[in-house]
């Protein structure tokens, strides 16, 4: 246990993670300080709450003496490691950790943590609503919205904590130690903060460093880099596929998930496929993914499958919206990179009118070509992105530059005829012009919402 009364320990950066750690500290008695390179106008709703609580803030900018008087400093996720302060202060070996990390020092029970490129948030709510369902007493948090430090207090000896984990959030972990963990899938993704490719997902990794050979990791045998990391991990590998049969794990086998738990043990029939609710190919990926943790977790076949029969779409993850003059609305604003973009194409057969754009986050989007000439009517760009996308793809499709989301709604929806389809999926993150891809998702219905009500528009 860290021991943290009377410690001076400055939290960097102050988002929904920062705010619960440095709350967190001072309960423990720890003397905080927060550092964020925001204003103080920015931070003005949460500076009044912290500073009742005698935690010092340092707005806009890090003071390098700031970061040198700690005995500990708590990295939020979104501050990059290589920030200048951080390499300072890490040659004088102070110790930085991030809130995931302070977390596990004190959550109690047992962890099954999520990760991967894309599908985590479905999966983590998947799994979370599953265990609830088989009996277990269940905590859902981490990247999904809810930080890791705000379910300590609830945890107790026999919770489990179904955790969303990013690799923002794995690179400054030591001894977070997941019973269970799933890595979903390893794509590109985040190059503008971790370099390289290789980087990323040995961050992502990272979910497996402490565990030991009783614990085990799920890993999807059909992604050529989640594969290749079992040989690095001591804990038990267990497998999932929609391809092929499974030494130990779940697969698709007669139309149905099924799963064995020993290589030479039973095959269960866990749920047909014509009784997932969930649109899409990499929605089955996600279902085999949490099938495979939940009864590695002990839960039954059969409140499993009663999970997964009720369980909706997450919000902001290919999410129906509305119709409109027959065209339909989807929400995939969480799809913050290409691969993500690609399997959102996938799941509709043709007719698309895409909106692609935001923040770039070093991706290549030519990975889309084949699926937007199949299957896109015309692409619509929004945000800072916007021209390496249209660079990048012309030629390919149709391109509207559009700048705003709302100039983007209004293009498409003009284009779009009854039976087409009009799906918000931007590849990028979406910090040019929102607060988050749940801002920019909540926006994008808001628009959709004023077509449905009455503003009515001619097809061209």
């Amino acid at each position: 246990m860290l021991e943290l009364k009377g410690k001076k320990v400055l939290v960097v950066g102050l988002g929904k993670s920062g705010l619960a750690a440095a709350l967190f500290l001072r309960r423990k008695g720890a003397q905080v300080t927060v550092s964020d390179i925001r204003s103080a106008e920015s931070l003005a709703k949460d500076i009044p709450a912290l500073l009742e609580e005698g935690i010092m803030v340092e707005a806009g900018g890090h003071g390098l003496l700031t970061f040198r008087r700690q005995d500990l400093i708590v990295v939020s996720p979104g501050v990059p490691l290589d920030t200048p302060e951080l390499v300072q202060v890490r040659k004088f070996g102070l110790p930085i950790i991030g809130e995931l990390e302070l977390a596990a020092r004190f959550l109690k029970g047992k962890i099954l943590a999520i990760t991967g490129s894309n599908g985590k948030t479905t999966t983590t709510a998947l799994a979370g609503e599953i265990l609830r369902e088989g009996g277990l007493p269940t905590l859902v948090g981490g990247n999904i919205g809810v930080p890791v430090v705000s379910l300590i207090e609830e945890s107790t000896d026999e919770t489990w904590s179904v955790l969303e984990v990013s690799s923002f959030q794995l690179e400054s972990t030591e001894q977070f130690h997941p019973a269970i963990a799933v890595i979903l899938n390893i794509t590109p993704d985040h190059l503008d903060r971790h370099g390289s490719f290789e980087n990323y997902a040995r961050a992502k990794e990272r979910i497996f460093a402490a565990q030991q050979p009783n614990d085990c990791v799920v890993l999807n045998a059909d992604n050529a880099r989640a594969a290749e990391a079992a040989v690095r991990s001591a804990a038990s590998v267990h497998w999932f596929s929609l391809e092929h049969r499974v030494r130990m794990g779940a697969w698709i086998q007669d139309g149905s998930v099924v799963y064995r738990q020993a290589p030479d043990g039973e095959i269960e029939q866990i749920i047909p496929l014509n009784r997932i609710p969930l649109k899409g190919e990499h929605n089955v990926e996600n279902v085999l993914a949490a099938v495979c943790a939940a009864r590695l977790a002990g839960v039954a076949a059969a409140p499993i499958r009663a999970a997964i029969e009720k369980f909706q779409a997450v919000e902001h993850r290919l999410e129906y919206v509305a119709t409109v003059q027959g065209v339909e609305f989807y929400n995939d604003s969480k799809a913050t990179n290409v691969d993500a973009t690609a399997k959102a194409l996938a799941a509709f057969s043709s007719g698309i009118h895409l909106i692609l754009g935001g923040k770039d986050k070093g991706s290549d989007y030519t990975v889309l070509t084949q699926l937007l000439r199949e299957r896109v009517r015309a692409v619509y760009t929004i945000g800072s992105a916007a021209a390496k996308i249209e660079s990048q793809l012309r030629g390919v499709v149709s391109i509207r530059s559009c700048e705003t989301l709302s100039g983007a709604v209004d293009a498409a929806a003009a284009s779009a005829h009854a039976g087409e389809v009009v799906l918000l999926a931007p590849a990028c993150s979406s910090f040019d012009q929102f607060e988050s891809y749940e801002h920019r998702g909540r926006v994008f219905k808001e628009l959709v919402s004023q077509k449905a009500s009455g503003k009515i528009w001619q097809n061209v």
